[in-house]
């Protein structure tokens, strides 16, 4: 039976971010994820999930100026220093929220430089956050993300996030594996979740077209769910979706789609 975790970045939007977490617990959701939690006190996420009893599931590194449209800075050779404070900022929010994996967003590739460079800096960077993340106990994920929703986005398929991880050599160090992402830039959901099981730390959703809730696209969600179960996923899935309507009216998918 999969786990679903409420992502907070995306879900019950109408509230402020530290009402939505009293939401997600009251909508039946044991876990939660967000993109950020730097424009907070750990502290006070931390109440709101105790308060609540929920498991904080994932969040992401620093990624530069997202109001910006920044999407990262890991591949980024001129902002190690920045990449590297960042590591430190969150690995000091993971100790008091308790969440045991990070995600590293690879960035837009910046402009004329050598795919070698890029590749070669992410790899670095990678090495250097697996290193200080086991260290407090914790996983790294990275996620490849369409290029389409993020044009120039450097990493975005799912055999280069498994190539990458192989040369970093990091046994905490795994793929966060995006349904909604991988649907529109390579298809073949069920045999890729099968193949690189192994790489495989986290799962996020969404349907397609316009990344709403599971059952209102193309994707067979019910057949996904109990592909996952029978391969053996046993890890939560983060539903990062934007409701069609609201969130509360868009959550019978769950019941409706999930094996029983």
């Amino acid at each position: 039976m999969p786990r679903f975790a409420a992502n907070l970045t995306m879900l019950f939007t109408e509230l402020p971010f530290l009402d939505r977490f009293e939401a997600a617990a009251r909508a039946g959701f044991s876990g939660v994820e967000f993109l950020f939690p730097y424009a907070y006190e750990a502290s006070d996420i931390k109440h709101r999930l105790d308060d609540n009893r929920l498991t904080l599931v994932l969040h992401n590194l620093p990624a530069g100026n997202w109001d910006a449209g920044e999407r990262g800075i890991a591949c980024h050779p001129d902002r190690v220093d920045e990449f590297r404070a960042g590591v430190a900022r969150a690995i000091r929010y993971a100790r008091t929220l308790g969440v045991k994996q990070l995600n590293c967003l690879a960035g837009k590739a910046p402009a004329g430089v050598a795919d070698s460079v890029l590749r070669a800096t992410l790899v670095e960077n990678l090495r250097y956050a697996a290193s200080a993340l086991k260290a407090e106990s914790l996983r790294l994920l990275i996620e490849p993300i369409n290029t389409f929703d993020i044009p120039g986005f450097y990493l975005n398929r799912t055999a280069q996030a498994a190539d990458i991880l192989a040369e970093v050599g990091a046994d905490n160090a795994f793929i966060q594996y995006d349904l909604y992402h991988a649907q529109r830039m390579e298809g073949e959901l069920a045999a890729t979740t099968q193949k690189y099981l192994a790489r495989i730390g986290h799962i996020q959703l969404a349907d397609n077209p316009g990344r709403n809730e599971p059952g209102t696209g193309e994707i067979n969600y019910a057949f996904l769910f109990e592909h996952l179960d029978r391969i053996g996923y046993d890890g939560w899935i983060g539903c990062e979706y934007k409701p069609a309507t609201t969130t509360q009216a868009g959550l019978d998918w769950r019941e409706q789609l999930q094996p029983h």
